[in-house]
């Protein structure tokens, strides 16, 4: 799969960053994927669930609301009627970016925003939440000791999991904005109600209530003894799991996108109709290679030329680590950073006009004397990408022999 980070404007105006998994092949679906309350896109259950669906042919966008994570703007900014109108903006992106939303997972109090904003999206086929409330009013029992303060001075602070937030009467009044159980009901899709029976954050009566106000289709998995954040790996990749088997039957059959065959070869890309997405793989890895915007590309992964400068990269910053480590110095830790581009050759140089350039500049942490960081410099030119790039080099292309012409 391919993973890559993006920017979209929320409902406020505020710019929310996501983080975009890609599958590999054939793409059977598109997810949209909402965090809990105070939680961010980076919650360990959110990505491990991210990743189990686009290991099963997802697209799948987890991103921070307003306020929360890496995104812009405040918690107070970021309230219930935000994150639903967040949910919408991000569909939109997907919309344009990747493809329309065909389902939207909730976790939390990212599910009753779900439940709500679900209606406000045509594209999708499916809604699933997990652990979430009944009513979006139910995290107001986080704030109940500092009622008088916030009555009086019209904000406070509060601590939520060891995290300082300023909360303000609006955010509370956004909350608490009457049954769900209508907009449940009207729904009028697929829904997987998901839940532990043993949640001591979101009690399970919430998920018989959101079950029982929904019409059919309607499914309900339980999660055993799994807690409300899902911190257990096994747990969130078996909700992953699910919810990509269990919404294929509400999906459009998958386009068929062939299986790329190494062949003997190290590493192979592949590219169809769709400009410029192409998929690379190798024995043990695949990825996703794209083109910028501004050149007709669609962004979903590096460039070859972000590839080219990687390699130099990772592969200067093992060859340090692996020679400091056999002379045992005190490396901590190394940071290469490459980038490239076209300068006007030398003066007096045989080659005329433009030569490539590699800028490689190298971080190194550690208590490390003067005669070993100068050292280690002069190791970056040994490792064996640096000496692939600058030694004789030749490309021979010839034509891959296809089926009808093998025998």
């Amino acid at each position: 799969m391919s993973s890559t980070s993006i920017t979209f404007r929320g409902s406020t105006g505020a710019l929310l960053a996501g983080r975009l998994e890609l599958p590999v092949g054939a793409q059977r679906g598109v997810a949209l994927l909402a965090h809990c309350f105070t939680c961010s896109k980076d919650l360990s259950g959110l990505v491990r669930i991210a990743r189990a669906l686009a290991a099963r042919g997802y697209a799948v966008l987890r991103f921070d609301f307003t306020g929360l994570g890496e995104s812009e703007g405040t918690l107070a900014e970021g309230h219930f009627a935000a994150n639903v109108g967040d949910l919408v903006a991000a569909a939109e992106h997907l919309k344009e970016h990747v493809g329309a939303p065909t389902v939207l997972i909730g976790h939390s109090l990212g599910g009753a925003a779900s439940l709500l904003a679900a209606g406000q999206i045509p594209s999708l086929r499916a809604v699933v939440t997990v652990g979430a409330p009944a009513e979006p009013s139910h995290v107001l029992r986080l704030f109940t000791a500092d009622k008088g303060e916030l009555e009086e001075s019209g904000s406070v602070e509060v601590a939520i999991a060891g995290r300082h937030f300023r909360i303000t009467r609006e955010f509370l009044a956004a909350l608490d904005q009457g049954s769900m159980h209508e907009a449940i009901g009207a729904l009028r899709l697929a829904l997987l109600v998901i839940h532990a029976p043993r949640d001591q954050t979101v009690g399970i009566d919430n998920a018989a209530a959101i079950f029982k106000a929904a019409k059919h289709p309607k499914s309900f998995l339980s999660l055993d003894d799994a807690d409300h954040l899902l911190t257990r790996p096994a747990d969130a990749r078996y909700v992953g799991e699910v919810i990509a088997s269990w919404a294929e039957r509400y999906l459009d059959p998958a386009s068929s996108e062939p299986t790329i065959e190494l062949r003997g070869a190290t590493v192979a890309a592949a590219i169809g109709r769709d400009l410029y997405r192409t998929r690379m793989v190798t024995g043990e890895h695949a990825w996703i290679a794209d083109e910028p915007a501004r050149v007709g590309g669609g962004e979903l992964g590096p460039n070859p030329f972000d590839m080219v400068n990687a390699g130099l990269a990772a592969c200067t910053s093992m060859t340090l680590r692996m020679y400091a480590d056999r002379k045992e110095w005190p490396l901590d830790g190394v940071t290469t950073r490459v980038s490239y581009e076209q300068v006007s050759a030398p003066a007096g140089s045989a080659t005329q006009g433009k030569i490539g350039r590699f800028d490689r500049r190298v971080e190194l942490d550690g208590e490390l004397d003067d005669e070993q960081r100068a050292r280690l410099i002069e190791i970056a030119d040994k490792c064996p990408v640096h000496r692939l790039l600058t030694g004789t080099i030749e490309v021979v292309t010839s034509p891959e022999p296809t089926e009808e012409n093998d025998g």
